[in-house]
This record gives C-alpha cells, structure tokens and sequence, in this order.
C-alpha cells in the first residue's frame, strides 16, 4: 500500500507506490487521490517506456493527440523536448486535447532529461477556483457550455477540431464542481454569451484559476513520474530561464465518462 502526503494548494506526493503494472485495488485507490488531490507526483522511478505504458494501461483506452510526435517505437506515448530548438517552446495554462468529445481524464510525464535549472510544470486546483467565485458569477455559468476549439496543429479533415463542454463540471468520482476551461485562444464560445463577454468571461476564470495562491509549482528531478486529472486541473510548463535539455515522455487515458 502507497502513502499520500497532500501539497497545497493542490496534489499529492505518492510515496511507496512503484511505476508499472498495477492490480485494480491500486488502480482504484489513485484513481481517488486524483480525483481528491487533482495531481500525483511519484519520485525515485526507475520505469522505462514499457514500464509507463502499462502503468497508463491500467486506467483505462490510451488516447494520442493527432499532429504531436511520437515516441520511436511506442506509438501511444509523444514526446516533449527543447532539444534543438532555437526559441523556448511557449506554454499557457490549458488543459490537454479539449477540443474533443471525448478528451483525456488523465495525462502523465516520464522525466527523460531533466535541465540543470528551470523547466518547472505548474498546476491549478479548479475545485478551488470554482469554489472561490463569487456566488452571482457561479450562479450564471451554471448550465453553461464553453466550445472548445484546436490550436497549433495541423490536423486531417477526419480530426476532431471542436467539442463543448460544461463550465462547471462535476466530476464523476469525488462529486466535486471544477471550473473546466483552457487556454483563452481555445476558448472560442461560451454558451448563452456575446463573442465579446465570452472572451471577458474566459479571460476573468483563468486569471482567476492561475491567481499564485492557487498554483503549485513543481521541480523536476530525475525518476519523476507525475500524473495529473485533467477534470480538475489546468496545467503548463514553465520554459523561462531553462538551462539544459528538457525532455518528457506523454501519455494520456481517454475519459470513459464523457463521450
């Protein structure tokens, strides 16, 4: 059995836990610490792409976002690098592949390469934010949809581009409303609105989401494997100020929920 120590203002650090295959009363149990603590940081993994792979497979249909790029010979994981790049990858708080029916519950990264400095990953609890506005605002996004919409790839004519979901969404396992949002640039609509208020409406929830008391900041080391719920977090990397090589491997599970 793992041990769970609660970080503030969001995740967990998972201790005793092993990255791998897992019985279904293991998998059961993270499943509530997510759906509880939004994120799950397990440090000290010695777990190679295989490893990953079938720890993801535990939770459930592996999902790929279409145009990102593959792991050499493990199709269902993408990588994240700035190898080789000439300007920083740039990252804004979001959650992963919303622009789907059916979008991912959970993403996880292997840390490959961890840079000398820099290169954090910082996280929202959208409990909180939901939880924390001011009644008349929950009270008019109650029964609102946002449309979510694809940016920054090229996509075939056969690919999802487009999907709305609720604005306060209730999470299938704790019974708890998060505020579900992305990026503004993928924000294209809110249900109701005027394109104008819209974008006021979404620029005020994420502000509101990414206020600093609201952020949890995490440092990467060698070994780490982090797991997050994109239902009840939004997410982004920090690439300011990145001293060496930054490489992650990605893998996300389809939510068996939403379709």
């Amino acid at each position: 059995m793992f041990e769970v120590r609660q970080l503030a203002p969001v995740g967990a650090l998972v201790e005793g836990l092993r990255v791998g295959a897992l019985d279904d009363e293991t998998v059961g149990r993270l499943r509530q610490v997510l759906a509880r603590h939004g994120v799950v940081i397990m440090s000290g993994q010695c777990v190679d792409d295989s490893g990953f792979l079938a720890f993801l497979r535990g939770f459930g249909e592996l999902m790929f976002t279409a145009g990102e790029t593959p792991v050499p010979g493990f199709a269902d994981l993408n990588v994240i690098s700035n190898v080789g790049r000439t300007t920083p990858p740039r990252s804004n708080f979001h959650v992963d592949t919303s622009y789907v029916r059916r979008p991912p519950a959970y993403t996880a990264l292997r840390a490959v390469d961890v840079p000398r400095h820099g290169g954090h990953t910082l996280f929202t609890n959208q409990y909180r934010a939901w939880e924390t506005l001011p009644a008349h605002v929950r009270g008019d996004l109650q029964g609102r949809s946002i449309t979510h919409v694809v940016t920054g790839l090229d996509l075939g004519d056969d690919e999802e581009t487009s999907a709305a979901h609720p604005v306060a969404l209730t999470h299938p396992l704790s019974g708890r409303t998060a505020l579900y949002l992305s990026t503004p640039k993928r924000c294209a609509a809110v249900s109701g609105l005027s394109v104008d208020r819209a974008a006021r409406v979404v620029s005020m929830l994420v502000a509101h989401s990414t206020r600093e008391d609201n952020v949890l900041r995490h440092q990467w080391r060698p070994g780490d494997v982090v797991m997050w719920d994109n239902r009840c977090v939004m997410h982004r990397a920090d690439h300011d100020g990145v001293d060496g090589d930054r490489v992650m491997h990605r893998g996300m599970v389809a939510d068996s929920v939403r379709a």
